[in-house]
């Protein structure tokens, strides 16, 4: 999409997030909430993201914020501290414009740059044709799929596991042992 900026997100682009991600509870599968959270959770999210040196960021266009990407610990037990699960949010009216596409690299190099090996995309629902593609063409590969793990809008829905290298993924051991973990 000519003209979008990416950046990183600031305290006062949570509230247009909160909103995107409001639409994506209340009417699609990509999230499997079911009431979408209040500005004040929506900041402790993005500030719990921020605390562990990870990234939280956005893409606007003339000044109009039409998606945003962050990266989280991928589970909270030690062992999982060199790997994220991404998290990728588009405005309704901006969806297949290219915002995600535009988002994920930049994501996917940064938490690099953090240390991280492993980036996991747990995609809701199998029929988030769009998202599969996206991340595949990040160099994503499919790892597997849960049938019928949630039920939203009265149906059952599948979540897809997709996964990829970070840096030099798994083939030396990591320097920095000592990487931030969620409490």
């Amino acid at each position: 999409m000519n003209g979008l900026i990416v950046r990183a997100s600031t305290e006062a682009d949570v509230a247009r997030c909160a909103e995107i991600y409001g639409h994506h509870v209340l009417h699609g599968t990509a999230s499997f909430e079911e009431t979408p959270p209040d500005l004040a959770e929506m900041k402790k999210r993005r500030a719990a993201v921020l605390d562990l040196g990870l990234p939280y960021i956005v893409a606007e266009k003339e000044g109009r914020l039409l998606g945003y990407a962050y990266a989280g610990t991928y589970r909270p037990r030690p062992a999982y501290r060199y790997s994220v699960e991404n998290s990728v949010y588009i405005d309704k009216d901006a969806v297949g414009l290219g915002v995600g596409k535009a988002l994920l690299p930049p994501l996917i190099d940064l938490c690099a740059a953090a240390g991280r090996r492993q980036m996991v995309a747990i995609i809701g629902d199998s029929q988030h044709v769009a998202s599969i593609k996206l991340h595949e063409s990040c160099g994503f590969e499919m790892v597997g799929t849960f049938k019928s793990i949630g039920f939203k809008f009265g149906r059952w829905l599948d979540s897809v596991l997709m996964q990829r290298p970070l840096g030099t993924g798994d083939t030396v051991a990591p320097e920095d042992l000592n990487l931030p973990m969620r409490s």
